[in-house]
């Protein structure tokens, strides 16, 4: 099923979106509030996928943007993509070219899309200018100028110069503040895609009125991204559930032997300060008590399940073991509300990748309402066959997802609003 039908169709879980932040959707502009019949359409989506040897190995990117692609070509817009992939540094690069993209995205929307050579200068423009209604046109990696991550005006002037309205549908690029994502959108007029509309909805309803228990299942390796969602959680959350290499600082942080494991040691005193935090206010946060060891990250290591206390010398923790799986399990299946952002650990090798199953099947199987986000939760997700369906909803943007929950504005958001 594409996501974006996964998106709209909520399973019968216990789900009232009493939806998101009243004054944000009511100012929101969205599809609903423009005739795109005839116009250039801006859009921008987020077509950054994986590729490997040309070929694209997960396409759910592109899958979420076809509603919003196929309600504008059926108004009769005539619309240009535009998207950033990978990380050129603002040169271009070869490999990071779009044209496979553009090639899945035609086989997908069963027509072709018309892929440029650059995304401003002369002859771009002069294609879009040239494009009949139902067209569609895919502009080549914005990443390739460095004045788009800077947001530059003259470059934000040239984008909007391929169009006459603008829609934004690329939620997992929203919480930067770059040209294709805010500077454009300040030069015309703008609106949220149905994607990005949806996901707001759902976040937004999180932050509004979520089912208790509240439970946070974090993972992952730095705490950086992690600390906002936490502290903003103490006075939401019921408990919380740490895992992965973000783990580790916290274990550090209470005096634990973490070994050779990945940590952040200059995030010592931040992981206390919220375990104190957590402790006063009464919250639950559940750490490993016990964790799957090696000495080496390989395919062929040798795994140990050991207690925490027993870590020390070479060894590198590596996942969560199967004690500490079996207590995040239990309190999973008692929360009304989960919100799951990375791994337990590194799930690409099976020795490792047992917590982040047992948590994964263990959310996929609750009756809570399950929010899911991060690229890396995502990847495990379908490297188990398991069913985005069985979740109520999967974010397509971890940073953002972050970001928004902490109860951030997102740049990208902000230029959606009416004043």
């Amino acid at each position: 099923m594409a996501l974006a039908a996964r998106l709209i169709k909520m399973h019968a879980k216990r789900f009232a979106i009493h939806n998101l932040s009243p004054k944000m959707i009511e100012k929101l502009r969205t599809l609903k509030d423009a005739d795109f019949a005839g116009k250039r359409v801006l859009l921008r989506a987020d077509l950054n996928v994986p590729v490997k040897d040309g070929v694209i190995q997960d396409d759910t990117r592109l899958q979420a943007v076809l509603p919003t692609l196929r309600q504008l070509l059926d108004a009769d817009a005539r619309v240009v993509i535009m998207t950033h992939f990978g990380r050129p540094k603002g040169i271009a690069v070869p490999e990071l070219k779009v044209d496979a993209i553009g090639a899945a995205l035609s086989d997908l929307l069963g027509k072709e899309v018309r892929k440029l050579d650059d995304c401003i200068g002369a002859e771009v423009e002069a294609a879009a200018l040239e494009m009949e209604a139902g067209d569609v046109v895919l502009l080549e990696n914005t990443r390739f100028h460095a004045e788009e991550k800077a947001n530059d005006d003259e470059f934000s002037k040239q984008l909007a110069a391929l169009g006459e309205v603008y829609v934004n549908d690329a939620f997992g690029t929203i919480h930067r503040a770059h040209a294709s994502t805010v500077g454009v959108a300040k030069l015309l007029p703008a609106y949220a895609g149905l994607l990005v509309e949806r996901e707001i909805e759902v976040l937004g309803g999180l932050l509004q009125n979520a089912a208790k228990p509240v439970c946070l299942v974090m993972g992952g390796a730095k705490i950086d991204t992690k600390i906002g969602i936490l502290q903003k959680f103490l006075e939401r959350a019921d408990y919380f559930l740490i895992g992965g290499a973000l783990a580790n600082t916290f274990l550090a942080a209470e005096g634990y032997n973490v070994g050779k494991s990945l940590y952040q040691e200059d995030k010592l005193d931040v992981a206390r300060e919220f375990l104190l935090a957590a402790e006063s206010k009464r919250e639950f946060v559940y750490l490993p008590t016990d964790t799957i060891v090696a000495d080496e990250v390989s395919a062929d290591a040798e795994s140990l399940d050991v207690l925490i206390d027993a870590v020390s010398g070479e060894m590198k923790m590596l996942d969560i073991g199967k004690l500490t799986a079996e207590t995040f399990v239990k309190s999973i299946r008692e929360a009304g509300t989960i919100i799951w952002n990375g791994p337990m650990g590194l799930y690409e090798f099976p020795q490792f990748g047992g917590g982040t199953k047992a948590v994964a099947e263990a959310i996929a199987e609750s009756n809570a309402v399950s929010v899911v986000g991060g690229g890396d939760s995502i990847d495990a997700i379908n490297n188990l066959g398991i069913a985005h369906e069985k979740f109520t909803h999967i974010s397509t943007g971890g940073g953002a997802m972050l970001e928004f929950l902490e109860g951030k504005m997102l740049p990208g958001v902000e230029v959606l609003l009416a004043e």
